[in-house]
């Protein structure tokens, strides 16, 4: 699994929130991850630190560890924790202004009863799939609908747009 989180001006966005949400899904996928809040944390802080970027993208992955080629976790090791800061790629400053392409997919989101939209995993073919759809359809941007129609995210970016002097957004998930 895995958070992404922005550094602003060398300062990590919503540390707290986002490690607290890594721990969350952790602990919903039964997964152990070897060290303590304040211990990431400081870890984070440094390879920030060290990299010497302000303004910056950090992927912070935990995975289970080294192990065969089973499905049994329990044939791995020590769980794995990568941190990975690299500087922020930001759309071109035109793009804020002209917005961008975007194409409807017909590759739906993933249904949050089967992959739990509560759990950043990595397992991303989903959005690879999409991402690959937009690029067929020559644009850099994606919305998928959920299995019911609805708009339920884009692939890059966040989904707002603005009818009769109102902003939406797509809803965090639908149950009906």
């Amino acid at each position: 699994m895995f958070e992404g989180i922005r550094v602003y001006n060398g300062n990590i966005f919503r540390m707290k929130e986002h490690l607290d949400r890594l721990y969350d899904s952790a602990r919903s996928i039964m997964l152990n991850i070897p060290y303590s809040l304040e211990e990431l944390t400081e870890k984070m802080i440094h390879t920030v630190e060290r990299n010497g970027l302000k303004d910056a993208y950090i992927r912070l992955v935990v995975s289970r560890g080294a192990g065969d080629l089973g499905l049994d976790p329990n044939n791995c090791g020590r769980a794995n924790t990568v941190i990975i800061v690299e500087p922020l790629a930001i759309f071109p400053k035109h793009l804020y202004e002209t917005g961008i392409d975007i194409v409807t997919v017909p590759t739906r989101r993933n249904r949050p009863d089967v992959l739990s939209p509560k759990v950043k995993s990595l397992n991303y073919l989903n959005n690879i799939l999409v991402r690959i759809e937009a690029h067929m359809a020559g644009v850099s941007e994606a919305l998928m609908l959920n299995d019911q129609g609805y708009v339920a995210e884009v692939l890059l970016t966040t989904c707002l747009f603005i009818k009769r002097q109102a902003l939406y957004t797509a809803r965090l998930y639908r149950r009906t």
